[in-house]
């Protein structure tokens, strides 16, 4: 199947959320969708009519403007953070403009998703991941595990405003430690499958190698003070 076609099963079985995004079918229109943040999703049941200052469009590619600041105008260094702002409308027309919304509030992450059910998913490790980088990045190379391990409780899961579940591991034998974030499914909103999908973190993001490279810095700075 397509991922419209995964997608339009999806809403057959009751699909209405993913991440901080509530999904709706227009009532007076079948084939279009009403979309806004799952705060602000009475709006959509006809409880409350929209405030005067709502954000009301039918453009699916307004997403990425309503992606890039949190309310606090605080710019967004990945999508899966959980401070999407919410105060908008989005109204869009069939499941191709709608997987066009959702592939613009969270990048590539259906198809992921559409991937891992199909047993397609490549993962990669962090080893590898770091292994890649060059310039400045290539000291995270040199980041323990320990201190690899300790990070992703630093820095990933809701705690730390990710919404992704982490399927990568520190090598092929190390897996991550047991904590939160390492058990965290990637709904966000308490719901289960199929009326939600987890986003889904098949790599390190770059905010998190760019946290190696300051944790590895950390770590040699302590080691020659040891030895001095």
């Amino acid at each position: 199947m397509t991922q419209q076609q995964w997608l339009e099963s999806l809403l057959s079985q009751g699909f209405h959320r993913m991440g901080q995004i509530e999904i709706r079918r227009a009532p007076d229109d079948s084939d279009s969708f009403w979309l806004c943040h799952e705060d602000d999703r009475e709006i959509l049941s006809g409880q409350a009519p929209p405030p005067e200052h709502f954000l009301v469009t039918e453009n699916p590619y307004d997403a990425r403007d309503i992606s890039t600041y949190s309310a606090e105008q605080e710019y967004r260094f990945t999508k899966g953070q959980t401070n999407l702002r919410g105060g908008w409308l989005m109204k869009v027309k069939g499941t191709v403009q709608l997987l066009a919304a959702l592939d613009a509030f969270y990048p590539a992450c259906f198809g992921l998703w559409v991937a891992q059910k199909r047993g397609t998913l490549e993962v990669q490790t962090l080893r590898d991941k770091l292994n890649r980088q060059t310039g400045m990045y290539r000291f995270a190379r040199s980041i323990s595990d320990e201190g690899a391990q300790a990070l992703v409780q630093q820095v990933c899961g809701p705690a730390h405003q990710c919404a992704k579940k982490i399927l990568w591991k520190i090598d092929e034998n190390t897996p991550l430690d047991d904590s939160e974030a390492s058990r965290f499914n990637g709904i966000s909103s308490g719901l289960s499958e199929p009326q939600a999908i987890p986003l889904l973190c098949r790599e390190a993001c770059n905010h998190f190698v760019a946290e190696c490279r300051k944790a590895s810095k950390r770590e040699f700075e302590a080691k020659a003070a040891a030895s001095s």
